[in-house]
């Protein structure tokens, strides 16, 4: 079998380039039909160089770029070639016969840029292949038709005022689709179109920097600058695209505030109180943000005494406001300076400072109608106690400021004095007592004075009067508590019993100089010592005293050293007791008075136990019975709870019985004629009955005596509604098929009962009462 050749034609003018092959011969032994020994054949090594098309190329008919044709083809057409792989079919074909390959669309490098293809030669009557497949690459040769673009644009970018020529804004970046190693289609350069001279850019890094020093955000913001990127190096012909970058300039504090005018005017009531906004003052800055940002203070010390100034929160005006109140009698305008300063100050710009400025301020005070101002801020006053009413306390004292000679009415305010204890003199202001004082009852008397205008009541003020109530020696001492105390009866002579205080409300007699006295006389009980410290100590005298039933009762003379001095007389119980060798009461005196009285000490005891014991037996008897009876009452409330269901409703009596009718359910057909009169009542039982009508002579007939019992029980008033016979005995009218109760068919017109079918007709299902009730009555004699 001989080689495969394949042929790519070369087209002059760039459609592509023929690949060439080295085939070395081969062959083997028997080949062709000859005898002889066997020879080995080599496989051709197929050496393919690349093969180029030209992309975008349209042409009204498929393009032939090669050929493909086998040594072994003799033109006869057996040999026929195929193509398989990338495109093979749709954008290449090739012609079996011939082995012709053609493009039947334009291609684009962008799309894809090479195609992988296989190409064989086979026989065409058996399919047999005559050469192994092999396998070759068409290039799509690139040509400039893609202009450059910017995929990140449009661009936006910062850069602070002020900056040096040079300082980096942003790199901008275009990109060619075009293929970068096949000519310049891909070859960039980038220009300035539109921003200049503010801005440049590098041709070939695309980075855009300051073109001018200096630059003022105050002037100009915001630059717009056009970018162009260039393919085929920036020459004539070349594809070109654009985009555009937003630089900002952000800003710095190149600028220092300055103020609008040099003196400020401000008015301001002289009753405004201390922090009451005077006015505004703004100093202008350019800046923006931290930059702009700016503190206010007062240089002159006169206007810092009155006033102060702070910066809002913005950080931009100064809010001037009071300070300490204002007096327009006193002063009528204020003037100082007032300095604005920024806080952030960049050392960068220090040459364009300073970053401050000073302006003048004004401020007039103005009068105000005030109300009357007392000579004091509060006033403290003192009267003696138990005076008579009427004595004079203090005066308070108030003037108009705007008007000095405008006459004040003072008066107190009612709730400040509820008892009523003082008055004031409305004119003059002097406060008098009204009711007697007490300092043991209430010391500090606190009062609220008001001060009115006669010619504004609008205008008035309050103030503050606390009168204190001075003490009198006006309380004689007294003991400080009940003292009842006992003594053993074996004591010993000068003992001490008990140590007995005193107590004086008075201030000037306090208790530390309180005396005591006690009985005096060689017959004396006992014996009072005085401390001196406003204490005093009972002792037993020398001579023992005598034991009796009763107990002591000690006098003891109390008096101050107020002037004028108190005297007062109290009482200290003293008991003679019997007492145990720890000095522990064993019994006193009282208890052997009951016992002379025939009652011992055990029989006392005795009576306890026994009223203790009846009182447990009481207590034990009540218990037994109440948790008796609380059991019943729990088995009580079970039965009643499953047993009995009670109603709450109370019936209507007669006029319930009134509401229905019965006659509803009476056969019309049998009643009897109404009587004449008010109607009977049916739910009354009457008092003279219907008297039963005899029983028919002759044979015993039951529809006969049904039918006359039933028309007994219609004509009976004493009948109940709820007969069942009444009840049920009527069927009702209007029915077609007429009755089907047997209770009627005995009837006849007239209400006389007919004669009756004979029971022996019913059947054997009825025999036993035909028996029962067919038999003949005998004759009555």
């Amino acid at each position: 079998m001989w080689g495969l050749v394949r042929l790519l034609l070369t087209w002059l003018g760039g459609w592509g380039c023929m690949g060439h092959l080295a085939a070395p011969a081969q062959a083997w032994a028997g080949s062709r039909g000859h005898p002889g020994p066997a020879l080995l054949r080599t496989r051709r090594s197929w050496v393919w160089n690349q093969f180029f098309v030209i992309e975008e190329y349209a042409g009204p008919e498929p393009v032939l770029i090669g050929k493909l044709h086998s040594d072994v083809d003799r033109g006869e057409g057996r040999t026929k070639y195929l193509l398989t792989g990338e495109g093979a079919g749709t954008v290449f074909v090739i012609d079996e016969a011939t082995g012709n390959i053609h493009v039947t669309k334009s291609l684009d490098r962008e799309e894809k840029a090479q195609y992988v293809l296989l190409a064989q030669a086979v026989d065409r009557a058996s399919n047999r292949p005559l050469e192994p497949p092999s396998e070759f690459i068409i290039k799509v040769q690139d040509i400039n038709d893609n202009p450059p673009i910017f995929p990140l644009g449009p661009y936006h970018a910062t850069v602070p005022e002020m900056s040096n020529v040079g300082t980096s804004v942003i790199q901008v970046t275009a990109h060619d689709a075009d293929d970068p190693s096949y000519g310049n289609s891909a070859k960039l350069v980038y220009t300035v179109l539109d921003g200049l001279p503010f801005f440049s850019v590098d041709p070939q890094t695309g980075v855009v920097r300051t073109a001018i020093p200096n630059m003022d955000r105050e002037t100009q913001e915001e630059f717009l600058v056009v970018i162009q990127a260039k393919d085929m190096g920036g020459h004539m012909g070349g594809l070109s695209g654009s985009t555009t970058v937003t630089v900002t300039l952000s800003d710095v504090n190149d600028n220092p505030p300055k103020f609008p005018q040099s003196l400020y005017q401000f008015s301001v009531v002289e009753t405004a109180g201390p922090g009451t906004l005077v006015g505004r003052l703004r100093a202008q800055d350019p800046d923006l943000g931290d930059n702009a940002l700016m503190a206010y203070s007062i240089l002159d010390g006169e206007g810092s005494e009155a006033f102060s100034i702070s910066t809002d929160s913005q950080g931009q005006d100064g809010l001037l406001t009071v300070r300490k109140p204002l007096d327009f009698e006193r002063r009528h305008s204020y003037s100082f300076r007032v300095e604005a300063t920024n806080t952030l100050i960049d050392p960068a710009y220090l040459r364009r400072g300073p970053f401050k400025d000073v302006a003048s301020v004004r401020v007039v005070v103005q009068d105000a109608p005030e109300p009357p101002a007392f000579t004091q801020a509060a006033y403290y006053l003192t009267v003696p106690e138990n005076k008579a009413p009427g004595t004079l306390v203090g005066q308070i004292s108030a003037a108009d400021l705007d008007s000095p000679a405008s006459p004040i009415r003072y008066s107190i305010l009612p709730h400040s004095d509820p008892e009523r204890c003082f008055s004031i003199q409305p004119e003059e202001g002097t406060i008098h007592t009204a009711a007697p004082l007490d300092r043991e009852a209430r010391v500090w008397h606190n009062l609220t004075v008001l001060a009115t205008e006669l010619d504004s009541s609008a205008q008035a003020s309050r103030v503050q009067v606390a009168i204190q109530t001075l003490d009198e020696n006006d309380n004689a001492p007294q003991l400080a508590e009940p003292y009842d105390t006992f003594v053993c009866d074996s004591a010993a002579p000068g003992q001490l019993i008990q140590v007995i205080r005193a107590l004086d409300r008075d201030e000037a007699g306090n208790s530390s100089h309180v005396s005591f006295q006690g009985p005096l006389g060689p017959d004396a009980n006992f014996t009072v010592r005085d401390n001196q410290d406003g204490s005093a100590n009972l002792l037993l005298p020398s001579r023992p005293a005598p034991p009796r039933q009763a107990p002591y009762l000690v006098p003891i003379e109390l008096w101050d050293w107020g002037q004028p001095a108190l005297r007062s007389t109290a009482t200290v119980t003293v008991s003679v007791c019997r007492c145990q060798p720890d000095g522990s009461v064993a019994s006193c005196w009282p208890e052997a008075h009951l016992s002379a009285a025939g009652l011992s000490t055990g029989a006392l005891l005795a009576i306890v136990t026994c009223v203790g014991a009846l009182l447990a037996l009481v207590v034990l008897f009540v218990a037994l019975r109440r948790q008796k009876q609380e059991a019943l009452m729990v088995l009580e409330e079970e039965d009643v709870r499953e047993n009995i269901i009670t109603y709450d409703d109370e019936g209507g009596g007669e006029e319930d019985t009134e509401a229905f009718d019965i006659t509803a359910l009476q056969n019309p057909d049998r009643a009897a004629p109404p009587a004449p009169g008010p109607p009977a009542r049916r739910d009354v039982l009457p008092r003279s009955r219907v008297p039963r009508q005899p029983r028919p002579p002759g044979p015993a007939d039951v529809a006969q005596l049904l039918a006359l019992r039933l028309r007994e029980a219609d004509e009976d008033p004493s009948v109940p509604p709820y007969d069942s016979v009444q009840v049920y005995g009527y069927e009702g009218r209007g029915s077609s098929c007429g009755s089907l109760s047997s209770l009627g068919s005995g009837s006849e017109a007239g209400g006389i009962p007919g004669p009756a079918e004979p029971l022996d007709d019913w059947g054997p299902l009825f025999r036993t009462l035909a028996e029962l009730y067919g038999a003949k009555e005998p004759p009555a004699p």
